[in-house]
């Protein structure tokens, strides 16, 4: 049996949960009832949907977006209008159901990174994330192409300035190191295994001409969305890339001493068609190697089933997922598909336990948050105002930075740690201060308050949900209503000792399970006397779930 072969049957709830835990924002009572029926074809299918059309931004201060097409004018500052995109991709997540490719859009946000205070710009900013909805259901390696002419990335990495008379190296050092093939280990001074420094001078030679176009007039025919343009000017009857570097680039034996030279010249200067052609060669180059094939699977592999890849896991998982993806040209699907449909995914490929994939991995701040709001389906204020400035800036956006994730702001250009830092990965999400937050949102959340004890403009309703969101088939029962909650907030069984003490200890505090029968159904005789009592109850319950170290994984 090969750890890559799908899962036979239907799901199941506690696997059909751990499904929508990865793949999506969170699971719902309602999507794991529907999932649980499925089977991983049927699943995947459903995730693989045609996602809705995205919301488009909207500016408080004009009540218009700014973008497809521009606002004539009046809008709010850079800052304010990308706080206004960030709660606008967030929405996004929230509301993106059973459908993966929101997941795939951040995943591509986490693995080619763009910081805000950098690049200055919503506009770009917003562009970029565009393009990663785009190419969700896409090829990686024509998104990789895109995205080295991005305006954002442009900026971010400085290739807007790689001139050939002031080359530039920062972009093509880090498209090889963490974007497209990766270093391997190092044989010597300038020999990082897959790449070279010397093949990082050609590839920023080939890289050299191309520059930020400001005014978004610049379309890309294929995505119809912004892109930066590559200086040239008019020679006769052609148009030559005169920033560009027009002589031969000679790769490494990494790459088989591969030269890469413009097809055309004029006047001593590459064509412009001629100076795309070698920047195509050279993505092509690099995605030939099946290393980069490996590369980007082991990133999703850590993105969706668990950081640690050992030599039997890149055996018998990475290598041949990777050379599915390869053979596909890159196509996201058919990696995602095989990755999440996999005996291994759903820990069936080995008697062991030690090595479970459920429960694995540490959710980032933004599952924890968006989750739970899933979770709990908590109703979100439909008015933009309270929506952006009293539910995202004062309260959402400082819950997320609290917890460890500067949103759009990463420190590093490999991204958020948390996806990348070997060796420790998700648990980069849990410091004492972080963890603190972690624990100190269940009190928000559940209380409608802000870190300042401001009103926070959501909260959960916990009646309503025990009552009417189709989790808790007897309310009257502790039992039933203690074993609902422990399945729908932590990722696997826990342990009988463990089960009690939220049943007795938290929940019911001293009383009999009686007492809990006899109290809800006075609640239910005459809401208005006995709603506190019942109300507080399931409260201290639910807060003391989600202040567990349980609840912290997915």
């Amino acid at each position: 049996m090969a750890a890559t072969d799908k899962l036979s049957g239907a799901l199941g709830r506690t696997n059909a949960a751990h499904l929508l835990r990865r793949a999506t924002f969170g699971p719902t009572e309602a999507a794991i009832q529907q999932f649980a029926s499925y089977t991983v074809d049927e699943a995947m299918n459903e995730l693989f949907s045609e996602p809705a059309p995205p919301e488009l931004p909207v500016d408080l201060k004009t009540g218009e977006t700014w973008l497809n097409p521009a606002a004539t004018g009046g809008n709010s500052g850079q800052k304010e209008l990308t706080d206004y995109f960030i709660i606008c991709h967030l929405e996004q997540m929230r509301n993106s159901g059973t459908n993966i490719s929101e997941r795939l859009t951040y995943f591509f946000h986490t693995h080619l990174p763009v910081r805000r205070s950098l690049v200055e710009s919503s506009e770009m900013i917003y562009y970029q994330n565009a393009l990663y909805r785009q190419f969700a259901f896409g090829s990686f390696k024509e998104l990789f192409k895109h995205i080295c002419m991005d305006n954002a990335m442009l900026i971010y990495l400085d290739n807007g300035t790689n001139d050939v008379s002031s080359p530039n190296e920062n972009f093509a050092r880090e498209m090889f190191e963490l974007y497209s093939i990766g270093r391997g280990p190092q044989v010597s001074l300038g020999d990082y295994t897959h790449y070279t420094e010397d093949d990082i001078k050609a590839a920023t030679r080939i890289l050299t001409g191309y520059q930020v176009d400001h005014s978004f007039g610049n379309i890309n025919e294929d995505t119809q969305l912004p892109t930066g343009v590559l200086r040239e000017v008019e020679s006769g009857d052609t148009f030559i890339a005169n920033r560009h570097d027009a002589g031969e680039k000679v790769f490494s034996s990494r790459f088989d001493n591969r030269i890469i030279a413009p097809s055309a010249l004029s006047n001593g200067y590459a064509t412009s068609d001629a100076a795309r052609q070698e920047f195509d060669e050279m993505i092509e180059m690099i995605f030939d190697k099946d290393e980069a094939a490996r590369f980007i699977t082991r990133k999703l592999y850590r993105f969706f089933v668990y950081y640690m890849i050992d030599n039997d896991i890149e055996a018998n998982v990475i290598v041949p997922l990777a050379a599915q993806f390869k053979s596909s040209g890159y196509d996201m699907p058919t990696l995602v598909k095989a990755m999440l449909s996999s005996q291994h995914f759903y820990d069936v490929d080995d008697a062991a336990t030690s090595n479970n994939i459920i429960g694995s991995i540490i959710k980032s701040p933004i599952d924890l948050i968006l989750g739970t709001l899933r979770l709990f389906d908590v109703n979100v204020p439909a008015d933009l105002d309270t929506l952006y400035n009293t539910v995202y800036i004062d309260g959402i956006f400082e819950f997320i930075e609290e917890q460890g994730l500067n949103f759009y702001e990463p420190f590093e250009v490999a991204g958020y740690p948390a996806y990348h830092q070997f060796p420790i990965y998700s648990r980069n999400w849990i410091r004492p201060h972080t963890l603190a937050y972690r624990y100190k949102f269940a009190e928000y959340i559940l209380n409608g308050v802000n870190p300042k004890g401001e009103v926070l403009g959501i909260k959960i309703d916990v009646l309503s949900w025990v009552e009417n969101g189709g989790a808790i088939s007897t309310p009257a029962d502790a039992n039933i209503l203690v074993d609902a909650l422990i399945e729908l907030m932590i990722p696997f069984p826990i342990a009988a000792e463990r089960r009690d003490f939220f049943l007795t200890t938290v929940f019911l505090d001293g009383l009999y399970v009686s007492a809990w029968t006899a109290e809800w159904n006075n609640y239910v005789s005459d809401p208005s006397q006995y709603k506190t009592t019942v109300e507080s109850r399931i409260l201290i319950l639910i807060n003391a779930i989600m202040q567990s170290p349980e609840y912290q994984l997915c």
